[in-house]
């Protein structure tokens, strides 16, 4: 059977699993290709997909799905789709989250034909204690291109969505249950900040905004410490600091490679 439509859905705030995404979507060689963005604010209205094969894309946060990536995604619905799951983990161990990535497409109507996990940057690295620095690299991303291919060829043998056998994945159920966040969040060095409000543009949850003295601050009880405000503040005006960053730098330094399920 052939999918002439394909989209990329993702949750990606610090771009790496949308990186993944793309390169598997691309190597598929559908007749078109559709993003559809989550990260930075939800779909207006539910939506709908049919007849199409759609790879979902998000990070891994404590062993998990990010919430807000979750509760984005399920306002997708689908009929008669196929969806790749692909997770990406700061290179400590993405536990639950394939599964549960995995559980959810099924419950919004996706017939799984193949997963994966894939290492992205950190986000809690730093110059310092890079963790995962650059990754997905461009072997990463070999990888994710070959592998779109195997996924097309998986797909043209298919009889129908229905023939499907239920994709396994690594991973538990009951989940992982997650632990309590850090209340830490992003500061801002006054000095070298220019208030370009870069940082308030992309942040995923609106957690960031000018106070009464017209400083940047980060409302705690919105952010997720994705540390996208830190990433890419042109002036490197953003900073995290969390004991956290040096656990993961000293314990996850052996180069891991993508898992690939189907």
């Amino acid at each position: 059977m052939t999918y002439d439509k394909a989209y990329i859905i993702y949750f990606s705030p610090t771009r790496t699993s949308v990186k993944v995404a793309t390169a598997v979507a691309e190597s598929f060689k559908a007749d078109s290709v559709t993003e559809i963005d989550l990260t930075y604010e939800a779909l207006a209205a539910p939506y709908v997909l049919e007849n199409a094969i759609v790879f979902v894309a998000v990070p891994v946060y404590g062993g998990r799905v990010a919430e807000t990536a979750v509760a984005r995604f399920k306002q997708i619905k689908a009929q008669n789709c196929l969806a790749v799951p692909i997770v990406l983990y700061g290179n400590r161990d993405y536990e639950d989250a394939l599964l549960e990535l995995t559980d959810l497409c099924v419950a919004q109507g996706f017939k799984s034909v193949a997963a994966g996990a894939f290492i992205g940057e950190h986000s809690y690295s730093i110059p310092s204690m890079p963790i995962a620095l650059n990754r997905p690299d461009a072997d990463d991303l070999k990888i994710a291109s070959d592998w779109g291919a195997v996924i097309r060829e998986k797909v043209l043998n298919l009889a129908s969505v229905e023939a499907l056998p239920q994709l396994t994945v690594k991973g538990n159920f009951p989940y992982k249950e997650k632990g309590t966040p850090t209340p830490a969040t992003p500061i801002t060095v006054e000095d070298l900040c220019t208030q370009c409000e870069h940082c308030i543009e992309i942040c995923p949850t609106s957690a960031i905004a000018l106070n009464a003295a017209s400083e940047i601050e980060s409302d705690a009880a919105k952010c997720i410490k994705c540390c996208a405000c830190v990433k890419e503040c042109p002036q490197m005006a953003r900073l995290f600091d969390t004991p956290y960053t040096a656990m993961l730098f000293n314990k996850f330094k052996a180069h891991r490679m993508p898992e690939l399920f189907a």
